[in-house]
């Protein structure tokens, strides 16, 4: 009897180990399955772009956005869901290589270095008046430091451009009287305005020059009216001469010629 006990107690043992055994392999391989997390698929409805996604709540909240569950799990679902995020993600906006751009050509060798000019117009210094037509605006304009190659400096009167450098005359003929505005301007190469100055002048009617054109035009619309022998006489009075009166009332008359008499003119 006691041989017989011994064998079934050793068979009942290794059922036991067996069994054990079994359960730990299983608990192993369905270890992974039970920390995975389902895979989640997100359409945007106007774009049509598909996401995959482990965290839906970030989805729901947003409009125009259809949410389904995939059969896909993974126990490395942050680390996709981070990759798709970041796929789905729209690329980085260009500003960073403008700037760094700007920031090359700033410091590039062949780039052009920013002057800050000083603009100023010395004539007129001030507001001032000038009479037409007799004065001219004369304009001078000063700049520090010089002019780089490609600027330049154009004056306006009005806003109308009416000469490129540092000086101007302007006739004040056809300007009509009141007040006007002069100006200069200082440009780039591209022409950008760099720096603008502007100064008032007035320009006023001279009435005696007008007066004296009306008199002088008065005085030869009298003397083209007059009659020939008052043109002939008031221009022998000019040159000195005294006009023989008697010419201008006797009639000439006709003498016969004589041998002793010579023929006067």
């Amino acid at each position: 009897m006691t041989s017989l006990s011994k064998p079934v107690f050793s068979n009942s043992k290794l059922g036991l180990v067996l069994i054990a055994a079994t359960m730990i392999s299983m608990a192993t391989l369905y270890a992974p399955l039970a920390n995975a997390a389902p895979i989640y698929k997100v359409i945007d409805e106007k774009t049509g772009q598909v996401t995959f996604t482990d965290r839906p709540q970030n989805y729901e909240q947003q409009a125009g956005k259809k949410i389904s569950q995939t059969g896909v799990t993974t126990k490395e679902s942050r680390i996709s869901s981070s990759n798709s995020d970041n796929m789905s993600s729209p690329p980085p906006s260009s500003n960073v290589n403008t700037t760094t751009q700007n920031t090359a050509a700033k410091n590039s060798p062949d780039a052009k270095p920013v002057v800050n000019y000083q603009l100023n117009i010395t004539e007129p210094s001030a507001e001032r008046a000038y009479r037409r037509p007799a004065q001219s605006i004369d304009v001078n304009v000063q700049v520090k430091p010089e002019l780089q190659a490609g600027d330049s400096v154009s004056i306006y009167l009005d806003g109308n451009e009416v000469a490129q450098g540092l000086s101007a005359s302007i006739a004040t003929v056809n300007v009509l009287p009141g007040s006007h505005k002069i100006k200069a301007v200082l440009k780039n190469e591209k022409g950008q305005t760099l720096k603008q100055v502007e100064r008032t002048v007035y320009v006023i009617q001279n009435n005696t020059t007008l007066q004296n054109n009306k008199k002088i035009a008065q005085q030869l619309l009298a003397y083209q009216n007059l009659p020939w022998y008052q043109k002939v006489l008031l221009k022998m009075r000019q040159e000195g001469k005294q006009p023989n009166m008697q010419s201008f009332t006797k009639p000439i008359v006709d003498k016969p010629m004589t041998l002793e008499q010579p023929v006067t003119n």
